[in-house]
């Protein structure tokens, strides 16, 4: 019996660092990402992340934020109620709103959330 597919969530700074082959990315997580037998999901919260980012000049794209989506390949995953259900539960480990509903998206989905976020690794969740 083959192993089963696993399931990862990307945080919105990998998703850029993978979009842009950012050397910030470690090899364990390129390698977690570019497996035919993962399953890797990039959550709508994080296009809204780079969209407001991007407007107050935090981030810049080459590109637009749909064709980031496009050319990553990678499983969209939308924002339902139970995922801010589950939010609604969390303690505030973090303040940042975007991490939050990802942590919550993670938890709900049974994801494991692959962040360098230091802060997120204080929630009960799988971390890479």
């Amino acid at each position: 019996m083959g192993r089963s597919q696993m399931r990862y969530l990307l945080d919105t700074h990998i998703f850029l660092w993978w979009l842009s082959g950012d050397k910030k990315l470690n090899q364990k997580t390129v390698e977690l990402i570019k497996n035919p037998q993962n399953q890797i999901f990039v959550s709508v919260a994080s296009a809204w992340e780079i969209s407001i980012k991007r407007k107050i000049g935090k981030i810049s794209l080459k590109t637009t934020i749909e064709e980031c989506f496009k050319t990553s390949s990678f499983m969209i995953l939308d924002i339902t109620l139970n995922h801010i259900l589950e939010l609604d539960t969390l303690p505030l480990h973090h303040s940042d709103p975007f991490d939050r509903i990802l942590v919550a998206q993670a938890r709900t989905e049974n994801f494991t959330f692959v962040t360098d976020d230091v802060k997120i690794k204080k929630y009960e969740l799988k971390i890479v």
